[in-house]
């Protein structure tokens, strides 16, 4: 199943549900096997919740449900949620991990350029996100929409599980030669503590100097699973800069881009995480999982950006261009996937650039 340490690729997920180790629910959905995570899907009901909550040792989410619901209503004929509530909704996926092999979740891609805030629970643990060794249960997904109302339905993919056995990091001395070796960003002197840093692009694109957008309030609904179905302009309004600075507004949602291209190499599979909460005001919010092919250039892939979902805190905040914002931190896989981020697996966001997601018409 997965002998060797590292992330599970998509051959050691199938062989998983083979197994038992993953609970389906249903029928596997088109493409919800990726090169190293597999989709989770919102099941035939949801809850509207008036607090979130962790179960805690001992305790299913099941049994702390009633503590804080609202109201139930089914998912099967598609439902809308609104923004600033907060809703559980039990998953179609279960899990009966070995002792050996832990679980850990994020939003997808698209999730996140909705501003969709998602993260998964499951019985007894005591953080968000995080499935342990030996667990055998229910997945539940918490949802609060932050900035659009969304339409979804029972299959709805909003989150998706990686699967990990043992030690799964990389030294500084492995970066350094990863880096040295593929290019994971292209510049010439990253800096290279506890991961790679990504810098914010705000040089601006074409005669407007755009550099991202920003979120319009009290927008119409947007149905999750409706893929390039809406106009931009409806939803977003360009952000331009022509002295390569950005003012955040407190409260607004913005989608920028880094300065760099990003890879993910083959045999390897990366994570964006906060660089430094104390290096400014502001909140980057990165949802969704770097694949394994991601910016690969046999996959079509040469000079794909990372995507940043901003907003700043209780102040306004000046971001200015190649301000370091995150950073990526890459992970060896348990072997190589037979399958690669890219073309051949329809990926949205293959050699892309400033992209918001895949729900808008291009």
């Amino acid at each position: 199943m997965l002998e060797a340490e590292g992330i599970a690729p998509a051959q050691v997920i199938r062989a998983l549900i083979e197994r038992g180790a993953i609970s389906p629910g249903a029928p596997l959905a088109d493409r919800q096997i990726q090169p190293a995570s597999l989709d989770l899907r919102l099941g035939r009901k949801a809850y509207r919740i008036r607090a979130s909550f962790l179960p805690g040792p001992g305790q299913s989410v099941r049994e702390r449900l009633n503590d804080v619901l609202l109201h139930e209503f089914s998912l099967e004929n598609g439902a809308v949620l609104e923004t600033g509530c907060v809703y559980l909704v039990p998953l179609l996926e279960g899990l009966a991990l070995p002792p050996d092999i832990l679980a850990a979740t994020n939003p997808k891609s698209s999730t996140g350029r909705l501003d969709v805030f998602t993260r998964v629970i499951a019985d007894g643990v005591r953080g968000f996100d995080t499935v342990p060794p030996g667990y055998a249960g229910p997945l539940w997904a918490e949802v609060s929409p932050r900035t659009f109302p969304v339409l979804v339905r029972t299959g709805s993919r909003l989150s998706q599980v990686r699967f990990r056995k043992g030690s799964v990091g990389l030294s500084g001395d492995e970066m350094r030669a990863l880096q040295e070796a593929e290019r994971l960003v292209d510049t010439d002197q990253p800096d290279l503590r506890d991961g790679i840093s990504v810098t914010v692009d705000l040089a601006g694109q074409g005669k407007d100097k755009r550099v991202g957008y920003r979120a319009k309030r009290h927008a119409a609904v947007i149905d999750v699973d409706n893929v390039r179905g809406y106009d931009i302009e409806d939803f977003w309004e360009p952000v331009s800069s022509r002295d390569r600075k950005l003012i955040l507004d407190p409260g607004e949602f913005y989608i920028l881009a880094s300065r760099e291209a990003v890879h993910v190499p083959p045999d390897y599979a990366a994570e964006m995480v906060p660089f430094d909460p104390l290096v400014g005001e502001f909140r980057v919010h990165y949802a969704g999982f770097f694949d394994p092919g991601f910016g690969h250039a046999e996959s079509g892939g040469k000079g794909s950006r990372a995507v940043l979902e901003v907003r700043s805190h209780e102040v306004p905040f000046i971001l200015e261009h190649g301000q370091t914002v995150g950073r990526l931190v890459y992970e060896k896989l348990s072997a190589r996937p037979d399958t690669l981020y890219g073309q051949e697996l329809g990926s949205n966001y293959q050699a892309q650039g400033l992209k918001l997601s895949k729900h808008f018409r291009t």
